[in-house]
């Protein structure tokens, strides 16, 4: 367990993991619970709503970054192994994932304080079915959000694209290490996926649109379809990506859980069974 705690508090690669998965799992509390009050009382308040909105956002948000990020370590891992652990140190890791709070934070926060402005008092007392266009319906943030997808959806796309046909190329060119190289650009590619199902929130407020046009009378049912598909099947995809084939994680997960089996077996041994 030592062993095991030390690699993942000194490998980058592990650091990015670790907070990816600790996101996506704040993201999906609060999101199921925004779902369970939305559907069990219908209307919250506004103030409420838009405590869970942020927080959710802002989680949202953090996902395709850092999986921007996790490709980029596996670019420099691959393409200039080298200089891996003078580029990528714990340092900079914790100062790129604070990095990725703070543009997350800067992309959804104004929305807050611009509706603070032009929203009546009353607005905050009142209730509503809690969804983003409801807390923040001004047109003009609307075009801000647009804005601000447009732009995350090409720089993590162009970082994607790049970091994946620099590490074909490498795979081709190289004499040694191919193999590494392959998985690294395997890993590129499941990312690639995973952010394309990210992506797909960007595309939700048509989709949902869409949805209550063709289904008016099952329009909830259809915000919890594209739920499941937008936000929860995305976040499936991390823990095999760098679970089930990362060698490292799988070979200490291992030991872990024989140890685990092997001290249950020696203290049923030692006090025998209570029965």
């Amino acid at each position: 367990m030592a062993a095991f705690a030390v690699i993942f508090n000194t490998n980058p690669r592990f650091i990015l993991f670790i907070h990816l998965v600790v996101n996506d799992m704040i993201q999906l509390t609060l999101s199921i619970a925004l779902f369970l009050l939305s559907y069990t009382l219908h209307r919250i308040n506004v103030s409420l709503c838009c405590f869970f909105i942020l927080l959710t956002l802002f989680t949202t948000e953090n996902t395709p970054l850092n999986l921007a990020c996790m490709v980029a370590e596996c670019y420099v891992a691959v393409c200039r192994p080298l200089r891996h652990a003078q580029i990528c140190t714990v340092r900079r890791t914790y100062l790129l994932m604070g990095l990725i709070w703070a543009t997350s934070v800067v992309s959804v926060l104004p929305d807050l304080f611009i509706s603070l402005v032009i929203e009546p008092l009353d607005f905050f007392y009142s209730q509503v079915f809690c969804l983003r266009e409801t807390v923040f319906r001004s047109p003009h943030l609307i075009k801000k959000r647009d804005v601000y997808y447009v732009v995350f959806l090409v720089v993590v796309w162009l970082t994607i694209l790049y970091s994946y046909f620099r590490i074909m190329i490498a795979t081709r060119v190289a004499n040694t290490g191919a193999k590494n190289a392959k998985k690294a650009m395997n890993t590129v590619l499941l990312h690639g996926i995973q952010v394309l199902l990210c992506m797909s929130t960007y595309v939700a407020p048509l989709l949902k649109q869409l949805l209550g046009f063709w289904f008016p009378e099952n329009y909830a049912d259809s915000l919890f379809v594209c739920y499941i598909i937008i936000q929860v099947l995305p976040r499936f995809i991390s823990p095999n990506i760098y679970g089930l084939r990362e060698k490292t994680f799988r070979t200490y997960l291992a030991k872990d859980l024989m140890c685990k089996v092997t001290m249950a077996t020696h203290t049923l041994t030692v006090f025998g069974n209570p029965s």
